[in-house]
């Protein structure tokens, strides 16, 4: 029994509750890699499966349409996963436990993956349907775009013969994506020196934060957890030792949670102390994440392995020093976010605190400076600096008859025009564009809110609408 059975269109909703039950986060895809597979198999259609995972796709024109320009279906199988505290999940087994409500689908305790499973069971529900009038389809699913675009990068597209590229990676109907931003990943790594301290060892926890995308929602001014947790500790340093820091699942997503294992002597000057920060976060956020709060658990006495004074230091140094959000909006855009950071991941090992971020811009040397900053505050305290995962931005094209196209297709669908945006968040076509010269590129989808959040869900009469927008954009393509 399908939790969507009765929803439409009914095939793309089929394919989007198949990929639900198999596993998919970033880094673990070879069972829905092997799944599109099979699927082309069955469908007899032509595809290739690279070394990362990356699966292409081919399926031939529709009789008559064969002199059409061919048409690159593009989207990521991967998901990010996050998960409401306290809910029994294992994202590397369990199915997702879709639920539908109203107009909206989402899964129960979890991220939904409409980010980007909407565009993998689009293209599957394509390459399956027959008497659609359609040029040659070459579907492309990348993996690991969530954590820095792995796939893209990675993958060999000589083979491809389109030039138009239909990216279905935005979340927002009516809206055509035409650049976005660029970006990588910085690691800063503290070294760190331990010693035995005597106390009582309680566990600190920033919550309650509604989170998000790091590049859709930034502008949001949202808390990051991790940024208050280095707060909160600044803060206690006169009352606590440090035993470690973890907040964060992905460095493209705002920790929603964070906690400290810490030592301390006084239990009620330490409760009291608490309630003040808690205070403070709950007036700073009042506007944009009332839900704030800090929550104290005490887990024992005893000697603990902590930080020395100077390790904590240079740790809370660290937190309390680096940038974190919007840095720069664009002077060309109104209301478009040119540079940000996103504190997105702590993990403390035994003898070193990490500290990972994921930076965006729209403008390369921008992006290079923040990095730069980065690692002159990190030297100042003895932490190095790693960058991976760049991907280049994806510059705006003044003339993009696929655009023009797409435009008017809106129009006469819906009477009116949709919106022609560029956005701060990073998509693979600027990594297309760079291996496949001259492409024209558009990125689209339907409305999903709150992604990279278990609040994530998606509208069913948008994904409707968009689907038929696909069929009619591809029917003019066809007519080329």
């Amino acid at each position: 029994m399908y939790v969507t059975e009765g929803l439409e269109p009914s095939r793309v909703f089929h394919y989007f509750e198949e990929i639900s039950r198999i596993p998919h986060g970033s880094g673990n895809t070879k069972a829905i890699s092997d799944y599109l597979v099979s699927f082309a198999r069955a469908h007899q259609l032509e595809w290739t499966q690279d070394g990362l995972n990356n699966v292409i796709m081919i399926k031939k024109a529709a009789p008559g349409c064969e002199k059409a320009p061919a048409v690159i279906l593009q989207g990521h199988m991967d998901m990010v996963c996050e998960k409401e505290a306290g809910t029994d999940f294992d994202f590397t087994r369990d199915p997702l436990r879709l639920r539908v409500e109203g107009d909206f689908i989402s899964a129960e305790g979890t991220t939904l993956g409409g980010d980007d499973g909407i565009a993998v069971a689009y293209i599957l529900a394509l390459m399956e349907a027959e008497g659609l009038s359609h040029p040659r389809l070459e579907a492309v699913i990348t993996v690991d775009e969530e954590t820095g675009m792995d796939g893209a990068e990675g993958i060999d597209l000589s083979g491809l013969q389109g030039r138009l590229l239909l990216n279905m990676d935005s979340e927002e109907e009516g809206s055509l994506l035409a650049g976005c931003a660029g970006g990588a990943r910085a690691e800063l790594i503290l070294p760190l020196e331990r010693e035995e301290a005597a106390g009582t060892k309680v566990q600190l926890c920033v919550q309650g934060l509604l989170g998000g995308h790091s590049g859709c929602e930034i502008h949001r001014q949202r808390g990051n957890a991790n940024v208050l947790l280095g707060r909160l500790v600044d803060g206690l340093r006169d009352q606590v030792r440090l035993i470690s820091l973890e907040g964060g699942l992905k460095d493209n997503a705002i920790p929603r949670r964070a906690t400290a294992l810490v030592v301390t002597e006084d239990l009620q000057a330490l409760e009291a102390a608490l309630k003040k920060w808690e205070a403070i976060f709950k007036n700073e956020l009042a506007g944009s994440d009332p839900g704030v709060s800090l929550e104290m658990t005490v887990e024992g006495k005893g000697t603990y392995s902590v930080m020395t004074a100077e390790s904590a230091r240079r740790a809370c140094t660290l937190l309390a020093t680096t940038p974190n959000g919007v840095q720069e909006m664009s002077r060309f855009i109104p209301g478009l976010v040119e540079t940000s950071l996103n504190m997105g991941i702590l993990e403390t090992k035994e003898n070193e605190l990490a500290v990972r971020f994921s930076v965006r811009s729209s403008v390369e040397s921008a992006r290079t400076a923040v990095i730069r900053k980065l690692a002159l505050i990190g030297e100042s305290v003895g932490a190095g600096c790693e960058v991976s995962g760049e991907y280049p931005a994806w510059p705006y094209r003044p003339e993009s008859p696929l655009r023009e196209l797409m435009t008017e297709v809106y129009e006469e669908l819906y009477g009116e025009k949709p919106r022609v945006e560029t956005i701060h968040a990073g998509l693979e076509c600027g990594l297309f564009s760079g291996k496949l010269p001259d492409l024209d590129c558009v990125s689209f989808g339907p409305d999903i809110f709150d992604i990279h959040t278990p609040a994530e869900r998606m509208s069913i009469s948008s994904v409707g609408r968009t689907w038929r927008y696909i069929l009619r954009v591809l029917e003019r393509l066809a007519e080329k």
